[in-house]
């Protein structure tokens, strides 16, 4: 058999046992009466409803500042990377007659395109120092530029990696989280004085269901390179489980991924998501002046996900008012692979 085949053939069973490794991801379920049970309870409790209040208010100072906003008024049109065919097949598809009316259309594409990352940072510069966490601001390749935030617990030193989407990584980025783990976990144990670090790769929205699994492969690597140098050594095993232990250097790791509601309960508690989404809807959706219901949507399940016809009459809260609801079941909608 020649070299190329066997290698070929190692490849293959060295791929087959990976994905057999991988964790089965359970399809995750979101009510809407668990959302607005929960909206009850954060509008009736004092901690909580101050929460949302200095989130709304840092969220409000951020957009205003413009950390995430539409291109500046002398960008230039080559930024934008429109192909002309399809400015044209869009034009006829909304039955457009003049220029100005697609350029509304330009500047939104690419406000999308480019606001991901910034947006994530802009939530996680609001919300982590509210809930006890600092933001971690470091340069590239010094021995913090892997982390966004961290805390100092009783026992041990919290430390986190944050991605704006489920969908962040390629493998090598992966490989590159876990030679950072091995290589900066002893001078982060050193800057806390503690001997344990909790290290979480943590997703700002989705679901484990919807990762393409690049960020379990984090835990896959830290442990192969940890079973394979002296200074490491494994402890619990990543196997079907999206979590591991090792040891770099006599500092114990326990490294997680954290994928949606997951990050957010581990980071502020079981009502933490809903208490960002509430401040987040409230520092950028006006009220309407009356509730009217919307009459036509082109996606097909969206009519589904926003109805408020289930919500009791009697049913009733401060911090949003009923035109506001329907949003918040869309911002949820992206937390879960399914909202009933």
């Amino acid at each position: 058999m020649s070299a190329k085949k066997t290698t070929a053939k190692t490849s293959v069973a060295k791929k087959s046992a990976n994905t057999r490794s991988i964790p089965k991801a359970e399809s995750l379920v979101i009510t809407k009466v668990s959302l607005l049970a929960q909206l009850k309870f954060i509008d009736s409790n004092k901690e909580s409803r101050d929460r949302v209040l200095t989130l709304e208010t840092g969220f409000r100072k951020k957009i205003n500042a413009h950390t995430i906003g539409l291109p500046a008024e002398d960008a230039i049109f080559d930024k934008f990377n429109t192909s002309p065919f399809v400015l044209l097949i869009h034009a006829s598809s909304r039955q457009y007659s003049s220029v100005d009316e697609i350029e509304r259309d330009i500047l939104s594409a690419k406000q999308f395109s480019s606001m991901e990352t910034s947006a994530g940072r802009m939530v996680e510069d609001v919300v982590l120092p509210v809930y006890g966490w600092q933001c971690v601001l470091s340069k590239m390749h010094t021995s913090n530029s892997a982390l966004d935030g961290r805390k100092l617990g009783e026992h041990s030193y919290e430390v986190a990696t944050l991605k704006s989407g489920p969908r962040c990584l390629n493998d090598e980025m992966s490989e590159n989280f876990a030679d950072a783990i091995i290589e900066n976990a002893p001078s982060w144990a050193s800057e806390a004085d503690v001997k344990k670090l909790h290290f979480t790769y943590g997703v700002l929205y989705g679901t484990k269901k919807k990762s393409n699994k690049k960020d379990w492969h984090i835990l896959r690597k830290l442990a192969e390179k940890c079973s394979s140098r002296k200074i490491c050594k494994v402890i619990v095993d990543p196997t079907g489980k999206w979590h591991c232990k090792v040891e770099v250097n006599g500092i114990l790791i326990d490294a997680n991924v954290r994928i949606g509601i997951d990050w957010w309960t581990h980071l502020g508690g079981e009502n933490c998501l809903c208490e960002v989404l509430v401040a987040m809807i409230r520092a950028c959706v006006s009220p309407a002046k009356r509730n009217e219901d919307v009459e036509s949507l082109t996606i097909r399940d969206l009519s589904s996900i926003i109805s408020v016809s289930e919500i009791p009459e009697s049913y009733n809260v401060g911090l949003l008012q009923k035109s506001q609801t329907p949003w918040l079941f869309l911002m949820a909608r992206h937390f879960c692979d399914d909202l009933i």
